[in-house]
């Protein structure tokens, strides 16, 4: 598996999405959202996971859309709140109600620890793909040259750091958050050990 080999969609609703991460998100986190869909959609390809090349990439790149100062809700979890911005998001680029529904459920579903792949396939490979761009989990699952691929075209720009603020400030404001939940377990030091900023 190569970078010319992941399959990046070309379609109204994809562009879209890049230009509201874009014109919304740090450029780490941009980056980050990214390398979700690349990571992602590499190992369905690799392990053979049928997936919508269109609503893991709209979901990969609003998933933490929730982080940022303009879309921050005092009320609800960071992934909940990207994933009400993902279901306007799609109302506007014309997608029925269902549509909308699973790219809410995709985002919220990134912070669960375990996704079933039957049930959900975007959903486990953006849960995946965010452990693993995060954190480093199941770094070895990806071959040495498409990392360092990845990683040069869209580089780390200090995302450890930066996900380590935003999460602490979560769960300040949120402590029975999933963020707050992390941030007691000990998420700080995992995401300083990424191997992939190593």
């Amino acid at each position: 598996m190569r970078f010319a080999d992941i399959v990046i969609p070309d379609t109204s609703a994809a562009r879209g999405a890049l230009e509201v991460a874009t014109a919304y998100c740090s450029p780490a986190l941009l980056n980050h959202s990214v390398r979700a869909y690349l990571w992602a959609a590499a190992y369905g390809a690799m392990n053979d996971i049928s997936f919508d090349a269109e609503l893991l990439y709209v979901s990969s790149m609003l998933h933490d859309i929730g982080l940022v100062r303009e879309f921050d809700s005092h009320t609800v979890p960071f992934e909940e709140a990207g994933g009400h911005v993902a279901w306007v998001f799609g109302a506007g680029a014309g997608w029925p109600v269902e549509r909308r529904v699973r790219a809410s459920e995709v985002i919220v579903r990134h912070m669960w620890d375990k996704v079933d792949v039957a049930q959900d396939p975007e959903g486990h490979l953006l849960e995946l793909s965010t452990g693993l761009d995060v954190s480093g989990r199941g770094a070895d699952d990806f071959p040495a040259g498409l990392r360092a691929e990845v990683l040069e075209r869209y580089p780390r720009l200090g995302l450890g750091e930066e996900f380590i603020a935003c999460f602490r400030d979560q769960a300040e404001r949120k402590p029975d958050s999933l963020a707050g939940v992390f941030v007691r377990a000990g998420v700080a030091e995992r995401i300083r050990a990424n191997p992939l900023d190593h």
